[in-house]
């Protein structure tokens, strides 16, 4: 059910962006802080920069404290 509702959530994100021009957005684990850039990738980790943080597979984990990216919430900027 958590899974579904985050996924909705990414589809109307992804909706908002695209009608409001915001081509790339960052992501930040809540467990560690760490970012997930989607204009930059993690070409170290085979992601192509450009990849949508919705796009990354639901079993990628965060490369620093290895919670997956149900763990992880946008940048407001």
């Amino acid at each position: 059910m958590l899974k579904k509702a985050f996924q909705l959530l990414l589809k109307r994100e992804n909706q908002f962006l695209k009608a409001n021009k915001m081509p790339y957005r960052k992501w930040e684990c809540v467990i560690c802080g760490f970012i997930y850039d989607e204009e930059e990738g993690l070409p170290e980790e085979g992601i192509k920069p450009g990849t949508k943080f919705e796009d990354l597979s639901d079993d990628w984990v965060c490369p620093d404290c290895g919670v997956t990216k149900f763990d992880f919430e946008p940048l407001e900027e």
